[in-house]
């Protein structure tokens, strides 16, 4: 079976500058602390894999998608999956965020400026 085509998409969100709440957020992003339908609900939007580094208070997504992924109308599905609201409320309270943003609102595409 040939390898699937595939294409990576960058984004980037701030946290709120606080020791205690990038702690308990790192901690919900954690094996033990995740919580399982919002996984179920990535991987069922056709998202292959997703990774989070934190440097400070900037984190850094990486997507890796079917070469031919509608980001936009897959984003928008998935912001309509059990949990997902509540996920993102959840999660808001850690983030430099407006209220009641989308995952797709809060994290803003990264435009590749260099690839070797």
């Amino acid at each position: 079976m040939l390898p699937q085509a595939t294409r990576r998409y960058a984004l980037s969100l701030d946290l709120r500058d606080d020791p205690e709440l990038i702690r308990q957020y790192r901690q919900v992003h954690s094996p033990e602390g995740f919580w399982p339908e919002i996984a179920q609900g990535i991987r069922s939007v056709g998202i292959l894999d997703m990774e989070i580094y934190l440097e400070g208070t900037r984190m850094f997504m990486i997507i890796e998608a079917p070469a031919d992924f509608p980001f936009e109308t897959r984003m928008a599905q998935l912001a309509t999956l059990p949990r997902q609201a509540e996920w993102e409320a959840f999660v808001s309270r850690f983030q430099q965020s407006r209220p009641g943003a989308t995952s797709a609102e809060k994290w803003r595409p990264l435009e590749r400026i260099f690839k070797l």
